[in-house]
């Protein structure tokens, strides 16, 4: 027997699924699958195999180092793993020694703007047939997993903001080597504050109108481009979609932005705040709610004058709860603390609201009762989507099983006698450590791991000099 089948790695399902996958790249004349699965900061990583190869990788998975899941964002292999019991916490990642990625037939994709490239994600898996317990797709869908035993399926729609420039110097002279290397040289493709016009929608047309050709050919549910407030901002929203398939689509939809501007002579950055003059932070709002078995919206309420459901207020009631020991997953990056501010349209305390922009949990009763949602506006658009979405899943079941209620609703989101959100991440991490339902959920293992790679990541940044402390101190002091 093969790998995938002596483990049992996919159901009936997904080996027609995979049937299906290999007679279409032999019918269309795919010659290149590239495979792939979300590292631990949300970044696509793996090979590119050629159509010979490929039934092999659909019987035994395709092997790949195991240090992929120990590196920082500058792609740094953050532990000695040559040192035994070195703090990486699971003996099999020790040694730098293989795991096996498994494809996932059913994420199957033809890459538009490539030539006769299809494209999967895959599963982790350790050699003896295990899920890597680090995997944050795995992870996720053990929170689903958990949500579903309740009758439950978890509805997402993503709204996402990031910059486009255009590419004036990739910066690929060799002394621009470096990890990280030299930042490109890039310049606008618009000068912003014209929130949704029409003339600033034309003039950035040329790329978006690539990026939406190719988006939609990929099946991804876009519904709007939006030109956003700051400097070449814009924003892209998307539909709401059941279980894995709206974590699969930001990871993929990021990936092809940065992959199709490249080859068109721009830049796509999901960076929160990127230190250019006059710059918009960039946020990630995800907007939730739960399916029932019938398929209605569980979060609608059929009581005159009441915003949600039980079920919707008990999952607000979780979100409240967790918020501060989720944000260490919504919000991932150094850079992204400095998006919270007063009145910016980014909360700065853990609060929701009636249709409020500027709370963090914002209510939504919408139109009809199938629109009823609440938009979480904490996350950053570089965060691991596996991981907020599922920190989301697990704050919300937390209120759920419990039958909590949340606090009032507040009128002023920035005045409000509210907690504050972390103000760094390393706030965040400490925040998650102590926390009573992520490390629960996740597994104290998964925390620990987790604030090991962004505590390196802080520690790289506090030796760093910055052109602040040079202005503040070399002349002075």
């Amino acid at each position: 027997m093969n790998f995938i089948e002596r483990h049992a790695l996919w159901d009936e399902a997904q080996r027609r699924s995979a049937a299906d996958v290999i007679e279409r790249v032999q019918r269309d004349g795919i010659e290149v699958i590239r495979l792939s699965f979300p590292d631990q900061h949300g970044i696509l990583r793996g090979k590119s195999i050629t159509t010979e190869a490929l039934s092999s990788a659909m019987r035994d998975g395709l092997s790949i180092t195991s240090t992929l899941l120990l590196k920082d964002m500058s792609h740094r292999t953050v532990v000695p793993i040559f040192t035994a019991g070195a703090g990486i916490g699971q003996p099999a990642l020790q040694g730098g020694g293989d795991i096996v990625m498994v494809p996932d037939p059913d994420s199957f994709r033809v890459l538009p703007w490539l030539d006769k490239t299809g494209w999967m994600l895959c599963d982790l898996h350790h050699v003896d047939g295990t899920p890597v317990a680090m995997a944050t797709r795995t992870l996720y869908r053990q929170m689903l997993d958990r949500l579903k035993t309740r009758g439950f399926s978890f509805v997402a729609g993503l709204e996402v903001e990031f910059h486009i420039t255009r590419l004036l110097d990739p910066k690929l002279g060799i002394e621009d080597a470096g990890q990280p290397g030299s930042v490109p040289e890039v310049g606008l493709i618009h000068q912003g504050y014209q929130y949704l016009t029409e003339q600033r929608l034309d003039q950035i047309e040329p790329i978006t109108d690539i990026l939406r050709r190719n988006i939609q050919a990929l099946g991804l549910p876009l519904t709007s481009i939006e030109v956003e407030f700051g400097p070449s901002q814009v924003e892209f929203v998307f539909g709401a979609r059941q279980g894995m398939q709206p974590a699969d689509d930001m990871v993929l939809f990021r990936s092809a932005v940065k992959q199709i501007c490249r080859r068109h002579g721009y830049h796509a950055s999901f960076m929160c705040r990127p230190a250019l003059p006059e710059i918009m932070s960039s946020g990630w709002h995800l907007h939730q709610s739960l399916s029932g078995a019938d398929g209605t919206n569980a979060f609608a309420s059929d009581e005159q004058g009441e915003l949600l459901s039980p079920t919707g207020r008990h999952w607000l009631a979780g979100l409240l709860h967790g918020a501060s020991e989720a944000t260490a997953f919504s919000t991932p990056t150094i850079n992204g603390y400095k998006r919270y501010r007063p009145n910016s349209l980014a909360p700065d305390r853990i609060a929701w609201a009636r249709d409020n922009r500027g709370a963090m949990l914002r209510v939504i009763a919408g139109t009809s009762a199938h629109a009823t949602r609440i938009e979480n506006r904490v996350g950053e658009p570089g965060a691991n989507p596996y991981l907020y979405l599922a920190s989301q899943v697990a704050c919300g079941l937390h209120g759920l099983e419990r039958g909590e209620e949340p606090a009032a609703a507040v009128d002023s989101p920035y005045l409000a006698e509210a907690e504050r959100l972390p103000s760094s991440l390393s706030a965040a991490l400490a925040a998650l450590s102590s926390g009573k339902i992520l490390p629960t959920a996740f597994g104290r293992e998964f925390v620990e791991y987790y604030a090991m790679i962004k505590t390196a990541e802080i520690q790289r940044y506090d030796l760093y000099i910055t052109d602040w402390e040079m202005k503040e101190y070399f002349d002075t002091l």
